[in-house]
């Protein structure tokens, strides 16, 4: 695959955990580049790395070899120019809807006015007018991914981090938002790496998917989605994304056998 300065590359990405006096290797030798506003996801088996690998490009965890780099530069630790949306609900419970989404420019000095106008468009955007003024508590689970996804968004980052952010919902309400996610995609372009276990739902969001072997995580196979764009949820029930589903899921399979076998 050819690279611009845009895209995201991941070099050489190892990392280890010392656990117990052991040193245990998490990630090994991870090579990837992400096209600029392409949309990947990355599946694999139960403690394969996924969300490790997250991590170290979203800056929270460094790597122990190689390297991530952004528009050409490395990273370093967290920046402006990645937004993280996390599985467990994190938004601030005494905060409103509004103060929630507002909160990353409220810390970077936006003006007032500037904010306010940036918080109303993405409360409008994820589907949360009328619901400005509520708290965390009164939201249902999908609201609150909702108001985080908003949050993220609000900071304009370049690169949209998501560590399966609906894996605690119901499968109506995750249907839902992952078709919200793809027309907020669609009408304002970022790169998104999108952590899950779901097959469907990596094949049904992402322009490629990101196979990872078990336990040390490497790239096993890159499944490139080649179903048209926009998509109706009701392309799952297509043969060739049937198609895509069996080659994910043989591969999944193969990789939970043998970390059975370990």
């Amino acid at each position: 695959m050819e690279t611009n300065v845009m895209d995201l590359v991941v070099s050489g990405v190892t990392k280890d955990f010392e656990i117990h006096g052991k040193t245990v290797n998490a990630l090994r030798e991870i090579n990837l580049t992400v096209k600029h506003h392409e949309f990947v996801s990355i599946l694999g088996t139960s403690g394969c790395g996924k969300s490790t690998l997250l991590r170290i490009i979203g800056g929270l965890e460094k790597p122990s070899a190689g390297k991530v780099l952004i528009e050409g530069r490395e990273i370093k630790g967290p920046g402006a120019d990645r937004g993280m949306v996390f599985q467990a609900y994190t938004l601030f419970p005494w905060l409103t809807v509004s103060q929630n989404i507002e909160f990353g420019l409220k810390e970077r000095g936006v003006a007032v006015a500037e904010r306010r106008k940036i918080t109303e468009k993405y409360v409008e955007v994820v589907g949360l007018k009328g619901f400005e003024n509520v708290f965390p508590k009164a939201l249902s689970g999908g609201m609150k991914q909702r108001v985080a996804l908003a949050r993220a968004l609000a900071n304009d980052p370049e690169v949209l981090l998501l560590d399966e952010p609906f894996g605690a919902l119901d499968m109506q309400t995750r249907g839902l938002m992952q078709e919200l996610l793809l027309n907020v995609w669609q009408k304002s372009p970022k790169t998104i790496i999108m952590v899950t276990h779901d097959i469907d739902e990596a094949i049904f969001l992402a322009d490629r998917v990101i196979v990872m072997t078990a336990h040390p995580g490497a790239v096993k196979e890159i499944i490139e989605v080649k179903m048209p764009r926009p998509r109706d949820y009701m392309i799952r029930t297509s043969p060739e994304f049937m198609a895509y589903k069996k080659q994910a899921m043989q591969l999944i399979h193969d990789e939970s056998i043998k970390a059975a076998q370990r």
